[in-house]
């Protein structure tokens, strides 16, 4: 019995995506819940999954191919005997031995189409990848495992383009280019960027903070608190807790604008920016006022791991009523964040600097942290955005002052 493979109904805020990867074949069997096809979005990758046993019997999208909510984009047959790989012609089956020699002799690898946009994705050479497939088949796992072994490593003879960029091997003195599409997830962050940029009053200010206070605090209480969570104590819990009690003192900070309506929000949902491979995310942690440091610590950590995986949801990136964003981790110094809409403010964390300071008349060597808050100024006064900025480093200086509420 054929049925209709259907693209995932899409959320409101989501209109339309692409078909990102088949990872099965027309004529290749699948299991009942093996994963079938990739559809990414502006916001998340959505997973379709084989509805029982048998065999996809034709791919009405391919790759790259825009699809609406519910579309159908192939058609499946029940019950039905597939092959173990993608349907070759009677031509291709006769000498296996014979292609697979050209190939070996050749040396051009053999890729799943997954493992191929996978490879260019990430500027791998395929035939610098060891195949674990049938017949040596590069897959979409091999590639990743080579990316993630390079990454590990971190050593490598010349210097790789960043995330996104091609890689162009020309002689001297030629000037290469190539052409690429934005994805939609990229295309969306431009979108929201340059139009926080162009719809709202953006104004940045900046302080520092004394980082001794948490350095000492986390050195003190690791060894037990890995003991008593199954995690380790990171920056990013101090700020959450900070910023969550700043925001219980300036409502403003923690609103949002509605057309000509202001939105103050009685809870705080603080969104974290991840970075990834994809592009930056912002998944959110609802109710931060209720989280201990250990439950933010794990919840950062689960979101990373979806984050690098292309796993999460949509709901848990929608809302939010402050973003927080670091920096720091990849070695900026001060930078000026844009705000996420339709929030009206965003802290910005970075690299922790040891500075000579001045302290009761004397120059101390400190560890300091340049802080910064971009505002909405429409919403947000600059005396009531500087004294956010100050209560938050007060806190981090002196930590008790999270747990006392003063």
């Amino acid at each position: 019995m054929s049925t209709e493979i259907k693209a995932p109904v899409f959320p409101e805020s989501v209109a339309e995506g692409t078909i990102a990867t088949w990872h099965k074949q027309p004529g290749e069997a699948c299991s009942r819940d093996e994963l079938i096809v990739d559809i990414e979005t502006d916001k998340v990758v959505l997973e379709v999954v084989a509805p029982a046993d048998g065999v996809i019997e034709q791919a009405l999208k391919g790759e790259g191919d825009t699809v609406e909510s519910g579309e159908v984009i192939g058609t499946f047959k029940e019950g039905a005997a597939g092959s173990a790989k993608p349907a070759e012609s009677k031509q291709e089956e006769a000498p296996k031995e014979e292609a697979k020699s050209d190939s070996s002799a050749s040396g051009d690898a053999i890729l799943s189409p997954a493992a191929r946009k996978l490879a260019e994705e990430n500027s791998v050479d395929p035939n610098a990848v060891k195949g674990t497939g049938k017949d040596g088949r590069v897959t979409k796992e091999d590639v990743q495992n080579h990316v993630d072994s390079g990454k590990s490593s971190g050593a490598s003879e010349a210097p790789k383009p960043a995330a996104g960029m091609p890689e162009v091997n020309v002689a001297a003195g030629e000037r290469p280019e190539k052409r690429v599409p934005m994805t939609r997830l990229r295309a969306s962050i431009a979108k929201r960027l340059v139009n926080a940029q162009q719809s709202a009053a953006m104004l940045t200010t900046f302080n520092e903070v004394n980082m001794a206070p948490i350095m000492e605090m986390r050195k003190q209480y690791q060894e037990n608190f890995v003991k008593r969570h199954g995690i380790k104590l990171g920056f990013m819990s101090f700020f959450t807790k900070a910023a969550t009690e700043a925001l219980k003192r300036f409502p403003a900070v923690n609103a949002s604008i509605d057309g000509n309506d202001m939105v103050y929000h009685g809870y705080q949902d603080i969104g974290v920016a991840v970075s990834t491979d994809r592009g930056l995310v912002v998944p959110v942690l609802r109710d931060s006022d209720a989280m201990g440091l250990a439950d933010i610590e794990k919840k950062i950590v689960e979101y990373g791991t979806k984050a690098k995986d292309g796993k999460l949801g949509i709901e848990e990136m929608t809302g939010g009523t402050f973003t927080i964003t670091n920096g720091g981790i990849f070695g900026s110094l001060i930078s000026t964040p844009i705000l996420n809409p339709p929030q009206t403010a965003i802290l910005g964390m970075h690299k922790i600097q040891e500075r000579p300071m001045a302290v009761n008349g004397k120059v101390e060597i400190l560890p300091m942290m340049y802080l910064a808050l971009s505002y909405d100024h429409r919403m947000i006064d600059g005396k009531e955005a500087v004294q956010f900025l100050v209560a938050i480093k007060e806190m981090l200086e002196d930590p008790a002052r999270i747990l006392l509420d003063v």
